[in-house]
């Protein structure tokens, strides 16, 4: 019989993360249960893959996970392993298999889950609700052509249908700036952020401001932590944030008491690590307060 699991316990585990927009967004709920597990499988190597510069010359990361490896994780059999494998390509269009010859494994390209190449080869975002209690809403949403400063409006005018995300082909200069700061408005719910943290809005501005940056740049590489990394590979994971993360990261400010000779950096850092690092942070918070008896 399994024990209970008593304080610090917890963190000996290492633990899979699951996107909520597999979960809940109708493009993916056809999806057995076992092939969206056999895809968060996929993610977490995609780490494993980063850290081994295993791209291709298009800078596109992929991995290599054998039908072996997913009998063995999910105790199935080949057969299973082999549909699981079709769902995710054929099904949901969720990952790419190359296959290298008949004595070496597939290589196995892991798509984003956000971005959506339509017939004509544009490419577009699925806009679902930042996954917070401010909102658990999923839909597509239009990226409104307005004022970007005029919250009100930007809040109120909400129309339900798949557009592209990204700058169109031949925008320029602060037209595509306008566009990320817009996205980011809403993805994050910024009004409300500012709101919630009035003594923090010039911290929230430049955190604003530097994720327009980050995403609007020309460049094809990005240096994070002193790591060189693709440009799509980091607007992808900033372009997932939610409001929570941000709040999150004011936290880790806050708390970091030495001297930052790169704000903007540790900054850039912090931002791009938080889906990762956001649940252990807090857990280890919850642990520290129930071992000195905080309320």
């Amino acid at each position: 019989m399994n024990d209970y699991i008593y304080g610090v316990e917890a963190e000996q585990f290492s633990f899979l993360r699951v996107p909520k927009v597999l979960l809940q967004h109708e493009s993916y709920k056809h999806l057995s249960a076992e092939a969206k597990l056999l895809y968060s499988l996929f993610l977490d190597r995609v780490g494993i893959s980063m850290k081994n510069g295993w791209m291709d010359n298009q800078k596109r990361i992929f991995i290599i996970f054998t039908i072996d490896e997913i009998r063995d994780c999910l105790n199935c059999g080949r057969g299973k392993a082999i549909q699981l494998l079709n769902e995710l390509e054929e099904n949901a269009g969720l990952i790419e298999r190359r296959r290298q010859g008949l004595t070496k494994p597939n290589l196995i390209y892991v798509k984003s889950l956000i971005r959506i190449i339509d017939e004509n080869g544009n490419v577009n975002f699925l806009k679902f609700g930042s996954e917070t209690t401010r909102s658990s809403k999923i839909e597509i949403q239009e990226v409104q052509e307005t004022d970007s400063n005029n919250n009100e409006l930007n809040k109120t005018e909400k129309k339900k249908t798949e557009i592209s995300f990204l700058p169109e082909r031949g925008m320029k200069g602060m037209e595509e700036v306008d566009r990320y700061a817009d996205f980011f408005r809403k993805s994050l719910d910024y009004s409300s952020l500012v709101q919630s943290n009035p003594m923090d809005r010039d911290i929230l501005a430049g955190i604003l401001a530097l994720l327009v940056e980050v995403c609007s740049c020309g460049s094809r590489t990005i240096k994070i932590a002193g790591d060189e990394k693709p440009l799509a590979v980091v607007k992808a994971r900033l372009m997932e944030l939610s409001a929570d993360h941000i709040e999150y990261v004011l936290d880790c400010l806050k708390e970091n008491s030495t001297r930052m000779r790169d704000t903007k950096q540790y900054l850039l850092t912090a931002l791009f690590n938080a889906p990762v690092t956001i649940d252990a942070y807090y857990q280890a918070k919850v642990n520290y307060d129930n071992a000195h008896g905080s309320c």
